[in-house]
């Protein structure tokens, strides 16, 4: 009997493609070129099951070109490359990989927000042009990070992770979410306080954006939303490009309505708008909030076990277990 064929649309894991040899008939793509959509379908359409990252759409077009599919396992806790409601109606199951980078994720939120409060990129860049020829007193003054508000839209794992970090800067937290936490988490992620959007961003000095992008979502953060914050706050987005209404953050950062922001994603990424260049109180960061080594081997590690679970459910035995779309079974 021959063997499922699988597209690995990004450059892999070297261990991982060995992993999923042993299971499929894999075409893979280590020269890492970005597959339009037409070539997209093309390469997907004598495929049982893809590994798709963040730059491939799967569209309810491709699902319709290639009825074969049976399954696209997402390496990212994000999916809003995938018609989830097409995928079903097809009959295509979809999976992601959540939790594996919760931790990094968080740790990189850190990092941003410092590296934003702290001025560190504007300094260095000043530095590394040669303009540093004398110490001074109110060289470079940013924010404080301890003692201050944190604000965090999105409250799921992550901001939790990253609301727990902040008990070592003695800050207090806001945050905002689509439902309220359980007391008992509230408690952990450093007696998180629940109140409005408006509220956390009148009130936070750092504001955090960690909720997964949908139409709902998009543009949370317009100029309407960034009148509301203080002007020495700073805006963290390791989210997903679209919630922040990017020509809106970028006139906010050039009058200094808001000193700063850190931005790890953008609309229309990689393409993201040239008016940041312009600026010297954004930090600029190529999507890489989960890219530590193991993380990132872990993910394609997720993705991969998926796929088996998902064309091969006697290796596992039931459903994957990242399964998003679990309504499906109702379509088979």
């Amino acid at each position: 009997m021959s063997k499922p064929r699988i597209l690995v649309a990004r450059a892999c894991f070297p261990e991982v493609l060995t992993y999923l040899q042993t299971h499929f008939d894999v075409e893979s793509n280590q020269a890492d070129k970005i597959f339009g959509a037409a070539e997209l379908i093309e390469k997907s359409r004598d495929k049982d099951g893809i590994i798709s990252t963040s730059s491939e759409r799967i569209t309810a077009e491709l699902l319709s070109a290639c009825p074969r599919l049976k399954a696209v396992c997402n390496q990212a806790v994000g999916y809003n490359n995938i018609d989830i409601a097409a995928a079903t109606k097809a009959g295509v199951m979809v999976t992601n990989t959540p939790d594996v980078l919760n931790q990094t994720t968080a740790d990189f939120a850190w990092a941003l927000l410092m590296a934003t409060a702290r001025r560190v990129t504007e300094s260095e860049h000043w530095l590394r042009a040669g303009n540093w020829k004398q110490w001074r007193f109110d060289s470079f003054l940013g924010s404080d990070v301890h003692g201050a508000t944190l604000g965090i839209i999105g409250m799921g794992r992550i901001g939790q992770a990253i609301a727990r970090r902040s008990m070592g800067f003695d800050m207090q937290v806001l945050y905002h979410n689509r439902s309220r936490l359980a007391p008992e988490l509230e408690t952990h992620a450093n007696h998180a306080r629940y109140v409005s959007k408006d509220e956390l961003l009148q009130q936070a000095d750092h504001v955090v954006l960690v909720l997964p992008y949908s139409p709902e979502s998009h543009h949370t953060i317009a100029a309407k939303e960034l009148a509301l914050m203080k002007p020495g706050a700073t805006l963290i987005n390791i989210a997903r490009g679209g919630i922040v209404d990017d020509v809106a953050l970028i006139a906010a950062l050039r009058d200094q309505k808001i000193a700063a922001a850190g931005l790890d994603v953008f609309e229309n990424e990689p393409a993201f708008h040239p008016d940041f260049l312009t600026l010297t109180n954004v930090v600029l960061t190529p999507h890489i909030a989960s890219a530590s080594e193991p993380t990132r081997r872990a993910m394609a590690d997720c993705a991969a076990q998926n796929l088996v679970a998902a064309l091969l459910p006697e290796k596992i035995g039931g459903l994957p277990p990242n399964l998003l779309n679990s309504e499906i079974i109702s379509f088979r």
